[in-house]
């Protein structure tokens, strides 16, 4: 083929492109003059990196701060993709079918097998000392307000088997939303150790997402994932369905909140008392799954497994046993 003459593959997409625009009203020479005097995309521009390492700016001059700053702004990156593959799931208006539901929850799973692992840069990343001194400069912050995490809770599962375990008897699965996220077992997480009112930090949270998590529980009252489940794959009891719902259920309501009170017991316990966490976080009551009992499918698990939510995870990961 001559310098001269033009693939026929290439005179076929620009027919296409032609169609395209035009469908759209815009004419394609305009575009393709455009094309000719961008120009071409770079890696750094494309992720915005310059703009991405900008963004640590730890508040004291100790070193470990980075790290924590760091780990903490790549879970929420994480916690991202985790509710991008969610609305996939639960905004599809068709029947759903297992393949599309099974590769999603499997992504949803490995994002969280990620977060956990890495976990370790927390547990054991950072010097002691450093910790506890630069904590105090991010006082009433804390990762509490993950507003993300709790949006994957209120869309995994009907908010009644989020609420407090000590409200979850007076109240029913069909009472109004405002109602049962006013009992709300994370509120339990962030009162003051001492009088028991809420905290700076939960007043904080509450002020800025209250109506992003009402707005989402609306929105998925009849279509979160234990509503899924419950409309496409619980009569037929597909096995790799349930095992893919069992893992998202340990990931996040028995391995992330332990990881984190791994953490805590590295970090804040302090005999013959302990430290409390940033903010006033009850981190001993609140982060430990056998108080809270949050399972979001409870009718995937046995009466036993829900009694002993948790135990197996603290006696191999805590007690060492």
């Amino acid at each position: 083929m001559h310098k001269s003459e033009i693939d026929p593959k290439i005179v076929e997409q620009i027919k296409k492109l032609e169609q395209k625009y035009e469908v759209m009203g815009q004419d394609l020479s305009s575009y393709l003059d455009g094309l000719l005097h961008s120009d071409f995309l770079t890696y750094w521009d494309y992720i915005h990196l310059d703009t991405l390492l900008s963004l640590q700016n730890p508040k004291t001059g100790l070193k470990d701060e980075m790290i924590f700053i760091t780990y903490h702004q790549h879970t929420e990156l994480f916690f991202k993709l985790i509710l991008h593959e969610i609305d996939q799931i639960c905004t599809e208006d068709k029947v759903i079918d297992p393949a599309f539901f099974i590769t999603r929850m499997k992504r949803i799973n490995g994002y969280f097998k990620v977060l956990e692992s890495s976990f370790a840069i927390m547990v054991d990343g950072m010097d002691k000392d450093q910790f506890l001194k630069f904590r105090m400069s991010l006082l009433p912050a804390s990762g509490f307000q993950s507003g993300q995490y709790r949006l994957i809770e209120i869309s995994a599962t009907n908010l009644i088997n989020l609420v407090d375990p000590q409200s979850r008897s007076q109240l029913k699965a069909d009472d109004p939303i405002e109602k049962l996220i006013d009992k709300i077992y994370w509120r339990s997480g962030a009162t003051e150790l001492s009088s028991g009112k809420k905290t700076l930090t939960l007043r904080q949270f509450e002020e800025k997402y209250n109506d992003d998590f009402l707005e989402r529980a609306t929105k998925f009252k009849d279509k979160n994932l234990l509503k899924i489940y419950q409309k496409h794959f619980s009569k037929t009891k597909n096995d790799e369905v349930i095992e893919v719902l069992r893992s998202f259920d340990a990931y996040v309501n028995v391995q992330w909140p332990l990881v984190h009170y791994k953490s805590a017991v590295r970090y804040l316990q302090k005999d013959p008392e302990d430290i409390a966490a940033t903010g006033g976080t009850n981190w001993q009551k609140y982060l430990p799954p056998r108080f809270q009992k949050i399972i979001f499918f409870p009718e995937l698990w046995t009466a036993q497994e829900q009694e002993e939510w948790g135990k197996s995870w603290v006696m191999k990961e805590i007690l060492h046993k």
